[in-house]
């Protein structure tokens, strides 16, 4: 998955526009690190990640209303 790609999946997942180039190349980053670190595929870091990610805008989106 490409950095450009990962920031339209993370705004479908509820990220702020205005960040989500920003956040995909630090979660690319980590990701990548965590699969080295933790000697897993790209996809499965990712996928980690992105699911924390999500939990934490759903935690906000339900706390604003």
């Amino acid at each position: 998955m490409t950095v450009p790609e990962l920031a339209q999946a993370l705004n479908k997942l509820g990220c702020p526009r205005h960040k989500s180039a920003a956040m995909a190349a630090q979660l690319d980053k980590r990701a990548r690190m965590d699969a080295d670190r933790k000697k897993i595929t790209y996809e499965s870091a990712l996928e980690h990640l992105i699911g924390l990610m999500a939990q934490g805008w759903a935690a906000q989106a339900g706390k604003s209303k």
